[in-house]
């Protein structure tokens, strides 16, 4: 099986998840564009204004969000919803760019695996029929040639229908790459979580302490047995369209929830301990002690498949992580910028 290592979980860590796919060689984005300006508004289109301010960051629950500290963030725009297929589409008709996941993979990276085997793709949660072990993720993950952001379940799968849906499959790369085209870039690991609580006071959940206030699901979760039965309580399962779920106080959509979104930040599990701060940026480097040798970046806010069985990494103040040249069918981004 080529491309399953850690990063199939999307950020989650709960077991013995890991997180990465085959490095492949950096294509750059062959045009520019600026940001819309709303009319009449000045403010940047689709995006709302987050104002800086100190908010404790991290949680007590996850040893690598601890410790609970104080962290001072300068106001910034961030884009209401996780950028979506049709905003994805724009760019890579605009640039041609190709996704790390589109790309024919090196036989240089895989000395052991025969050519023919060679085949580019990506990772699609695929579930059992049956209860497993919780501990081996490849029980429901799959490696899946073909698989990319234009076909999300792989050969035979496309986006009709899915325009207002989170693009999907999408590395590190991907992403940094859109935020320079679209003239923004990736939100810090320190700005994500300001925005995800929302000026709200520390609680549980982004939304609250309560998992289902009203009796209403606020994100898009795992609900059922994990990984074999999703009962779709929710509606979904697996990704939804953007603004399905209730906002934020800030007019967020989708902080908790839907799929993962990359950060800018390099992962450390012990960065907490020496962050600074005023506006953190996150470490000069990274290191996962799960694989010492992946480069891996923080991803925050779980996905569809976060479950209270398994992935509890959409709760306030929980970190993810992945290696940059991964995707998944639960991870995309969203974009931010200080202009």
């Amino acid at each position: 099986m080529i491309g399953l290592g850690s990063a199939v979980m999307g950020g989650c860590q709960s077991t013995s998840d890991t997180n990465a796919s085959p490095g492949r060689a950096s294509e750059k984005p062959s045009d520019s564009s600026t940001i819309r300006q709303a009319a009449g508004t000045g403010h940047p289109d689709g995006m709302v204004w987050i104002p800086g301010t100190t908010f404790l960051m991290g949680a007590d629950e996850f040893p690598d969000a601890r410790p609970v500290h104080n962290v001072t963030v300068a106001g910034f725009w961030m884009d209401e919803h996780e950028v979506t297929n049709a905003e994805f589409a724009r760019f890579v008709s605009k640039t041609g760019y190709v996704t790390v996941a589109e790309r024919p993979l090196k036989p240089a990276d895989f000395p052991d695996v025969p050519a023919d085997q060679l085949v580019s793709g990506s990772a699609v949660f695929t579930p059992p029929a049956q209860a497993v072990s919780l501990t081996d993720p490849l029980q429901w993950w799959r490696y899946v040639g073909g698989a990319s952001w234009r076909h999300p379940k792989g050969p035979g799968s496309s986006l009709q229908g899915r325009d207002n849906e989170p693009v999907v499959h999408v590395s590190y790369e991907d992403a940094a790459a859109y935020a320079q085209w679209a003239g923004k870039r990736l939100p810090t690991e320190a700005e994500w979580e300001l925005a995800a609580r929302g000026g709200k006071k520390p609680s549980t959940y982004y939304w609250g302490d309560e998992l289902k206030p009203a009796g209403k699901w606020m994100a898009n979760i795992y609900q059922g047995n994990f990984p074999q039965k999703n009962t779709e309580e929710d509606g979904y399962a697996e990704a939804a369209p953007v603004k399905t779920f209730p906002p934020n106080p800030y007019g967020l959509y989708d902080m908790d929830g839907n799929v993962w979104e990359w950060c800018q930040d390099f992962y450390r599990p012990d960065y907490y301990a020496a962050s600074p701060a005023q506006n953190p940026q996150g470490p000069t480097d990274s290191y996962d002690p799960d694989e010492p040798g992946a480069i891996k970046r923080v991803q925050r806010g779980g996905s569809f498949l976060c479950s209270d069985q398994y992935c509890i990494r959409y709760k306030a103040g929980s970190r993810g992580k992945g290696e940059v040249t991964s995707g998944s069918n639960n991870l995309g981004f969203r974009c931010v910028t200080s202009r």
